[in-house]
């Protein structure tokens, strides 16, 4: 009876272990599928917004290097750099033995992601199209970090979130705004950005959603033909700022005192914060409709 039940817990044993050991394969951004043979232990993150998802997924501790300008949160700015958004330090990279690199197309040339591919080292891309895709990420970096029940929270949490803004302003009236990101050019973010989708939660209206491009340049003119009611600034420095537009008198959003700042990394990238940064805009725009003159 001992023998047997010696036996039994064995093969139980065996039978975990072989679970445990199973590949670990999802699909990243772009539809292609990544498998690791077991949870990643030493990632590279391709972006800011990257960085900020990995930790919110719980691997943290798992980053070993970073691109410029991940800053959030304060332990990112200790990670080593490999470079920036365009310019990788391919032997950098490979000193590093990472067994995940997270990419973001949008922000690294074709040339470098090219030679990250021919490193064997698989890659995910990261490029959330929709709020709903923030979330997403989170599961599917989780799974292959082995940090799932972190990353299911934190999935969990963010959704609940959205929903309930998007259940406070789904009835309020809409308002045209134009979402600027830079003035030098001007330039701005399309429907095809995840910060459109922020806008429609809120019952906003980008004027620019049909532009094919994800961050076309616009003209002044443009803008002013376009009347929006409300503008909105995300630069965090003294270019970019919404006060070139107050010289335009009969513009609606200058009439209104609709003219905005948000802060930029709360929007501008597609991790965690976006939370907070779609609050902020949808705050804003209520302030914009309560500014209607009847």
């Amino acid at each position: 009876m001992k023998k047997f039940t010696l036996a039994a817990l064995l093969l139980v044993a065996a039978l975990t272990a072989t679970a445990s050991a199973a590949p670990i394969t999802v699909r990243d951004d772009d539809g292609n599928t990544v498998t690791l043979q077991k949870p990643a232990q030493r990632v590279i993150a391709m972006a800011p917004h990257v960085t900020e998802l990995l930790f919110a997924a719980g691997g943290g501790d798992k980053i070993v290097g970073a691109v410029t300008y991940s800053d959030y949160p304060e332990a990112a700015k200790k990670i080593p750099r490999v470079g920036d958004n365009r310019q990788v330090d391919m032997e950098r990279v490979v000193a590093m033995k990472p067994d995940l690199i997270v990419i973001w197309l949008h922000g690294s040339s074709e040339r470098q992601i090219d030679g990250l591919r021919q490193l064997g080292i698989p890659l995910f891309h990261s490029e959330p199209a929709k709020l709903d895709g923030i979330a997403d990420n989170l599961v599917r970096l989780g799974q292959l970090m082995g940090t799932e029940k972190v990353a299911n929270a934190a999935a969990a949490d963010i959704r609940q979130q959205f929903a309930a803004m998007a259940a406070q302003y789904a009835s309020r009236p809409p308002v045209r705004l134009f979402y600027q990101v830079w003035d030098k050019p001007l330039y701005t973010l399309s429907g095809k950005s995840i910060v459109s989708d922020s806008i429609r939660l809120c019952g906003g209206v980008n004027i620019f959603a049909d532009l094919s491009v994800a961050a076309p340049v616009v003209s002044i003119e443009a803008v002013l033909q376009a009347n929006p009611e409300a503008i909105f600034g995300t630069s965090e420095k003294d270019y970019g700022s919404v006060d070139i537009w107050k010289p335009y008198t009969n513009l609606t959003a200058v009439k209104n005192n609709n003219l905005f700042r948000l802060q930029g990394d709360l929007l501008n990238r597609a991790g965690p914060r976006m939370v907070a940064g779609t609050r902020a805009l949808c705050e804003k725009i209520e302030e914009a409709r309560q500014h209607r003159r009847n």
